[in-house]
């Protein structure tokens, strides 16, 4: 899918055609076909291989610098079902276009086209590249906040009753957090290289820094790092949780092994007594018509008596 946007002087997004392509445009390019490619790096004269870095899905945050173009490439977080991942975006500036490449339709571009009109401009490049940023950190901020109510209702849940489905859940938000965490550290060395690069000469004639783009991008490196501090918590805690859970499982099946144990142990009091009684030899009662109750009676007896060796011996173990 390849969509053309470009800004009006009074804010408003308007959407074009390749063949209406203007300078000061934004190429949107999802998971694109190769014929796609091919046309936008005719008209941008951005080299294929550079507009495919992002097709990757391994691809680590990075910034190309070259003569004619500057090239962003970060992880912006996604929503999969119940569990979350990062995929890379790639945002390639040229002198006179905005070109961004992603292999899924991604929230944080989503919804940074429906706020777009009178926030975007998609001739200030830098400041187009700044803002894009500013909603990714935000994006992850959001999917971090639902991790955690996700992970607090699971806990709930298993406070009453330890199912293999919630223990399931709660590692896949972990595994989401493992990715956000890798992902926020390389886009934090992405805007530590940005504000390093923007006195470089060479560069000048593509992004242009005001002002405000330093404030920005100072409030995108602070989103970012509170991404990071909030991604490395929740991680803490819900291993933390799952080591709890597991101690719980494993103390529960303690239990219950101790308590069939000692059921065995005391069914086989009675079968011994039987056994011995029951031999083809002359044994004590068995003459007498009461004997079969005589025997019960000792039976019962005997077990009780170990089950109360049992318990003594139980409270000194606990002492």
């Amino acid at each position: 899918m390849l969509k053309v946007y470009k800004s009006s002087l009074q804010g408003c997004l308007q959407e074009l055609t390749l063949d209406t392509l203007e300078k000061g445009s934004w190429i949107n390019i999802i998971s694109p076909t190769p014929y796609e490619l091919n046309i936008v790096s005719r008209l941008t004269q951005v080299e294929t291989s550079v507009l495919q870095s992002a097709l990757d899905d391994e691809e680590r945050s990075h910034i190309d610098i070259e003569t004619d173009y500057v090239m962003v490439l970060i992880n912006v977080p996604i929503e999969r079902g119940n569990w979350y991942d990062t995929l890379p975006l790639a945002i390639i500036m040229t002198a006179d276009y905005l070109i961004t490449v992603c292999l899924e339709e991604t929230a944080v571009v989503k919804s940074f086209i429906k706020k777009a009109n009178n926030f975007v401009y998609t001739f200030k490049r830098n400041r187009f590249l700044l803002q894009l940023l500013y909603n990714t950190a935000t994006y992850y901020l959001y999917y971090l906040r639902r991790i955690d109510r996700a992970s607090d209702e699971m806990e709930s849940r298993m406070r009453l009753s330890l199912q293999n489905k919630d223990i399931l859940g709660l590692l896949e938000l972990q595994k989401s957090l493992t990715y956000f965490n890798a992902s926020l550290r390389s886009n934090a060395a992405v805007l530590d290289k940005l504000l390093r690069i923007r006195n470089n000469r060479n560069v000048q004639n593509i992004i242009k820094v005001y002002e405000e783009d330093e404030d920005l991008l100072e409030d995108v490196i602070i989103e970012n790092k509170q991404a990071r501090e909030m991604s490395d918590m929740y991680s803490n805690i819900l291993a933390r949780m799952v080591d709890t859970f597991s101690s719980i499982l494993s103390n529960n099946l303690n239990l219950v092994m101790r308590f069939l144990t000692s059921v065995t142990i005391i069914l086989a009091i009675p079968t011994v007594i039987s056994s011995f009684i029951g031999m083809n030899v002359h044994v004590p009662y068995e003459n007498n018509p009461y004997g079969f109750l005589y025997i019960v009676i000792i039976s019962v007896i005997v077990t009780v008596l170990f089950i109360n060796f049992g318990r003594e011996a139980q409270k000194i173990v606990n002492i």
